[in-house]
């Protein structure tokens, strides 16, 4: 009898299991049509996705077999709106990819990206829909198109010659091949970065151990072994862990201990190492590149990007290399001199940096990054961004749902969007006449499933063509130091910025007023793409804005002027350093990728060798050493690292035009940059609408008086 019972009972299970619906399939009911994320599982994804190719291969099939004569609007109209269910399901899938993957959901991306690079050329190498393309591209002068409709019919062109379009039958093939095998590589890349980041923890039993560190950081450790189920405190390799420990632990050994395992992570000869890998990568990005009659990957990468060479964005960078190498040597001797007055005997080493400049800093200015941390709570920066925004953009932004809410009943569950994660909050951005313009989703904390860093992702992308009407839905993610007991997250200086940063490219996402997706919010060249994020980091450290968020946790207190006029002097301070690590970094990339020949290539010599080429000192390493650049190697930066100071020339200048003006918080001025920059997306020549914005070319001037350069 028990048996018969179990087996209805499992009977009943399975049919109202296969009577279920993939909720990836169906139209969210959920406000706004936002994701219904508690109703995924992770076995969802993959027949998703299996769907979403098939449904676009037929949408690509009925575009390419139309017997009527190519006009934009059935060819290119219908390719933007096509592929709705695949953006969707990509969209979702991606961000908790990043944020929150199982072992299902990391498997599913290993098959999905085979699937993703054979959908890719069933479109680029259907020669039917190709000819189409051509047809509008070739006769474009006479089709009176607007700025935004050229951009979008050349961007197609691209896409389809860099698909292989142009390329023989066997040519065709094995761009396939190569594209599958690189993808496969950089997803493992990323997978060893992720086991490596977190393979390593330093348990401390001995207070003593502790000597310098602050108490919000003993306090972070000591939850962080509570919940490991360990007796202590426990530190890490993300960086709200590792940073402070190298700036105030007073243990130099471990300082070296923690130093060496963040500067080796996949460089450690075993199962997560990437030294093969890279070399991998590299190899498949030259094949690619000499397919197409490039000399190297970073020409072939290059090609449409504002700096358009890689020896026009080498030759930028050595331009400020120079001044900041000399200023970090300076530096180094004063960091020498500290530490054998404090009776140190020896020389400097690399672990020592952040100790001692986190000394001379305060013998210098008085001033201690953690006096500011008070004033810098997570949710009184975040309502500053939003402040900032508010006044520059004119946008305000409604919380639908506040990290760790719980719906308690129907009504409320009916206008709160879903989230993937309890620490994910969601907002509802506003224009000035109260329109709808987006949802954006915050997600703050490191996990163990999360991949280090902060960025900004579509879930879903504006687009109003077509079919297609869809309004941008964005998140932020970020690994800011998390709250402790009755201590909310307090952040430093630095996670401050980045907060700011990634705003800034959200608010690149949801003000576009683009139509087309190809072209809208962040779709655009790579090195322009940082413009929006990096000027908005100005505001997060200006005074008179400071003064509007920056409150004391527990007493509410301003952000007193002493302070304030301590960081301002401080904050020249160490720049040769920070300059030189990310300066040497982004050669480190252009070097990787204009090599045109990779037989002999071992990563550890080659990037010892770059090192020794650029004269870098030993006591700084590259930010990113080339074992976890994520960035290049399972990101979408490759001889594109780059972009980052060649985006800072650009926002260095455009801050000047606030300061210009006598105020910072200029509302003239913010809604030029608006309407220029962050409306347009990529719907025109990035150069032709930074000109329209501040009415001449960017100055490099700014960039090297901004970081106390000249």
């Amino acid at each position: 009898m028990k048996k018969l019972l179990a087996l209805l009972m499992a009977t009943l299970a399975f049919t109202a299991c296969s009577q279920r619906e993939n909720p990836l399939l169906t139209e969210s009911t959920a406000p706004f049509g936002a994701p219904e994320f508690s109703q995924i599982k992770s076995t969802d994804y993959l027949p998703a996705f299996e769907e979403a190719f098939k449904q676009q291969k037929a949408e690509f099939d009925e575009i390419a077999n139309n017997t009527e004569e190519p006009t934009y609007a059935n060819v290119i109209d219908a390719l933007e709106s096509s592929g709705k269910l695949l953006s969707k399901v990509s969209g979702i899938f991606y961000n908790v990819n990043e944020t929150d993957a199982d072992d299902i959901m990391r498997e599913t991306e290993k098959k999905v990206s085979t699937m993703e690079t054979d959908h890719s050329a069933y479109m680029t190498q259907n020669e039917k829909l190709f000819q189409r393309v051509k047809a509008l591209y070739d006769n474009k002068a006479n089709l009176n198109l607007t700025r935004e409709q050229e951009m979008v019919l050349d961007k197609y062109y691209r896409m389809f010659v860099r698909g292989g379009a142009l390329l023989d039958d066997a040519q065709k093939k094995k761009l396939v091949e190569l594209n599958k095998e690189l993808s496969l590589a950089t997803i493992q890349f990323g997978e060893n970065s992720l086991a490596e980041t977190n393979a390593f923890t330093l348990l401390i039993t001995d207070k003593k151990d502790l000597a310098g560190l602050p108490d919000d950081v003993m306090s972070a450790a000591q939850e962080r072994a509570e919940a490991a189920g360990k007796k202590g405190w426990l530190f890490t390799l993300q960086k709200p862990s590792w940073e402070p420990f190298l700036k105030y632990a007073d243990n130099r050994e471990l300082r070296k201990q923690m130093y060496l395992a963040y500067t080796h992570r996949g460089n450690n000869n075993n199962n997560n190492d990437n030294k093969a890998v890279i070399k991998k990568i590299l190899e498949l990005r030259l094949q690619i590149a000499k397919l197409f009659g490039f000399n190297n990957f970073a020409e072939y990468q290059l090609e449409d990007k504002m700096a358009k060479t890689p020896e026009a964005a080498y030759d930028m960078l050595m331009k400020i290399w120079k001044p900041a190498i000399e200023q970090a040597k300076k530096e180094r001797d004063d960091l020498q001199k500290l530490m054998n007055e404090s009776g140190v005997e020896g020389k400097l080493e690399a672990w020592d940096w952040w100790y001692y400049a986190e000394k001379l800093r305060q013998q210098r200015f008085a001033f201690d990054e953690a006096q500011i941390k008070p004033y810098f709570s997570l949710e009184n920066v975040r309502k500053g961004v939003f402040m900032v925004a508010n006044k520059l953009y004119g946008v305000t932004f409604k919380p639908l749902r506040l990290a760790g809410t719980i719906a308690k009943d129907n009504e409320m569950k009916s206008q709160m969007p879903d989230v993937y994660h309890p620490e994910v909050s969601c907002f509802e951005v506003l224009d000035s006449d109260g329109k709808h313009l987006a949802l954006y989703y915050t997600d703050y904390f490191p996990r163990e499933t999360k991949r280090a860093g902060a960025w900004m992702n579509n879930i879903y992308e504006a687009g109003h063509v077509g079919t297609l009407d869809q309004d941008p839905m964005i998140v932020n993610v970020c690994n800011f130091t998390p709250p402790t007991g009755d201590m909310p997250s307090l952040l430093n200086i630095d996670e401050a910025r980045t907060l700011f940063h990634e705003f800034g490219h959200a608010t690149h996402g949801f003000l576009t007023k683009c139509k087309y997706p190809s072209v809208s919010g962040t779709s655009v060249a790579r090195d322009f793409v940082e413009l929006p994020s990096q000027v908005l980091e100005h505001w997060a450290v200006e005074p008179e804005v400071m003064k509007q968020f920056a409150f004391h946790y527990k007493t509410g207190e301003v952000i007193p002027d002493s302070l304030i006029t301590k960081m301002q002097a401080a904050s020249s301070f160490n720049t040769g350093f920070e300059t030189t690590e990310l300066v040497a970094a982004s050669l480190l990339d252009l070097e990787y990728h204009m090599q045109n020949n990779y037989t002999n290539f071992e990563a550890n010599a080659f990037e010892q060798s770059v090192a020794d080429k650029l004269g870098l000192i030993p006591e700084i390493a590259f930010r990113y050493r080339g074992t976890y650049f994520n960035h290049i190697f399972s990101g979408g930066y490759a001889a594109g690292y780059y972009s980052y100071l060649w985006a800072e020339v650009l926002d260095a200048d455009a801050f000047e035009a606030y300061k210009e003006s006598g105020n910072v918080m200029n509302e003239e001025i913010g809604r030029r940059f608006r309407t220029n920059i962050l409306e347009k997306g990529g719907g025109e020549d990035p150069m032709e609408l930074y000109r329209a914005f501040r009415g001449a070319d960017p100055n490099p001037d700014a960039l090297l008086k901004g970081r106390g350069l000249k």
